[in-house]
């Protein structure tokens, strides 16, 4: 009985976690712009939400991997790709160099408190979570791995072949 009810318990967990809507939590855009993340959207497309800081090796390298391939997902699926800084407000100002000296074209956001961060249960970076045209978390997953990217455009390509059906 109680293995029943575990199980029970794992799998609303699961169910919520997989359907969850994104928290409502005020960020800055680069330039100054307020976002509210609650409104984060891809005209009814999947996007993937990436948390990184400037300092974190790992999550700058997957975002260079996923820049390296960024305009021909673009072109295949109309992904986008929004990142967030959570570096703190004393190393706001190494967000821009970082991106501009990469080349990335994503959305980027500054979370220098931790907010949103926190109001989505990330522990560790990279964190990446794609969301689905409709809004809901489809994957979440921390940490990075050479190719780790490929699995991003996989779920992105399986989340617009459910939605096309």
């Amino acid at each position: 009985m109680k293995k029943i009810l575990l199980v029970a318990l794992l799998l609303v967990g699961y169910i919520a976690t997989a359907s969850a809507q994104l928290p409502a939590v005020s960020l800055k855009t680069i330039d100054g712009k307020t976002i509210n993340t609650a409104e984060l959207s891809n005209d009814g497309k999947p996007f993937i939400i990436s948390f990184f800081a400037t300092w974190c090796k790992p999550c700058n390298r997957e975002l260079k991997a996923i820049q390296e391939v960024y305009a021909d997902w673009q072109d295949e699926t109309g992904v986008k790709v929004i990142a967030i800084s959570i570096d703190q407000a004393q190393n706001i100002q190494k967000v821009k160099p970082l991106v501009d000296g990469n080349g990335w074209e994503f959305d980027i956001l500054l979370d220098p408190n931790s907010d949103f961060k926190r109001a989505m249960g990330v522990n560790m970076i990279p964190h990446v979570f794609i969301i689905d045209g409709k809004g809901n978390i489809a994957e979440s997953r921390s940490g990075y791995t050479e190719g780790g990217e490929e699995h991003l455009i996989e779920k992105v390509r399986e989340l617009i072949a459910a939605e096309e059906k």
